[in-house]
């Protein structure tokens, strides 16, 4: 099973066109995709009550991938708004309940920095975050070419399979040593992730910018791009029973247009927009 859904649904304006869907964004996006990605959680750990009222908006299918605060991937290199490590991932862990209980939970996504190279003392971060999740589905992302060197790549997906990480198959700019190549590979029977970002070099590269976020992910696949995923798609699905996909691109908008051409690519149904509201007819009198 191949499930296509985007990054967040609060940002794709053009799916909340109708009468009232901007107030029900996630009840209206649930009528279109299968499954999210929710990023709001990187950047605090959510109350489980917020996480109990997605999951009370959503059809009994509908799955979540939830990413991992990043206080637990070292973005915020050691500064966390908690106690201990511990207690942060109790916070984490905590929040995850209703989704889990519901079976809406498809894994917690665990995206490690650019600077998060290969060594020793990573690998025993990484695994030391994964006992910390002990008994919940986790996905890998790295941001390093270093783990998937051609010296390097087997024995890191080898270890994934050791420790049970869901690999997250990447599509990103191939700029310098803070991206990894695309590797068709899954390390679990049950569950892969791709996430789409885009190729626009210039703006994978514009961390430091004030408009970072305009630009990063400005990228539209295009039709033959899209062909070639659909293919890699199929194959990966024949390495594990579900395979999640993940547009992240949308800095332009694109994301949503470029999931529903995969689906339709891949013999899915495509449900329709939402139409947006007519002009009063009283109002169009008047001109």
């Amino acid at each position: 099973m191949i499930q296509i859904g985007l990054a967040g649904w609060g940002d794709h304006d053009k799916l909340y066109a109708s009468p009232g869907a901007a107030k029900n964004k996630l009840a209206v996006y649930s009528s279109l995709f299968p499954a999210v990605e929710v990023d709001s959680t990187f950047y605090a750990v959510q109350p489980e009550r917020t996480l109990s009222k997605w999951t009370s908006e959503t059809p009994a299918h509908f799955q979540f991938v939830v990413k991992a605060y990043q206080g637990m991937t070292g973005h915020t290199r050691g500064r966390i708004p908690f106690a201990s490590e511990g207690a942060m991932f109790k916070a984490f862990r905590d929040s995850l309940q209703p989704m889990m209980e519901a079976n809406k939970l498809a894994a917690a996504l665990f995206q490690y920095p650019p600077w998060f190279d290969c060594t020793r003392d990573h690998v025993r971060v990484i695994r030391e975050a994964r006992a910390r999740m002990a008994g919940i589905p986790c996905m890998l992302e790295f941001r390093h070419r270093s783990w998937f060197e051609p010296d390097m790549q087997e024995r890191t997906l080898a270890y994934m399979r050791r420790d049970n990480w869901i690999h997250s198959v990447c599509d990103e700019p191939q700029v310098g040593a803070g991206c990894v190549p695309i590797v068709e590979a899954a390390t679990d029977e049950k569950l892969t992730l791709v996430r789409f970002h885009g190729r626009h070099a210039e703006g994978w590269l514009s961390g430091s910018a004030p408009n970072w976020r305009d630009v990063r992910y400005l990228y539209r696949y295009s039709e033959a791009e899209l062909a070639e995923w659909a293919e890699r798609l199929l194959r990966l699905e024949r390495l594990s029973e579900r395979v999640i996909v993940i547009f992240n691109n949308n800095s332009g908008g694109d994301a949503a247009d470029n999931a529903r051409q995969l689906m339709a690519m891949l013999g899915q149904p495509v449900p329709p927009l939402p139409k947006p509201e007519e002009p009063d007819a009283e109002q169009l009198s008047l001109f």
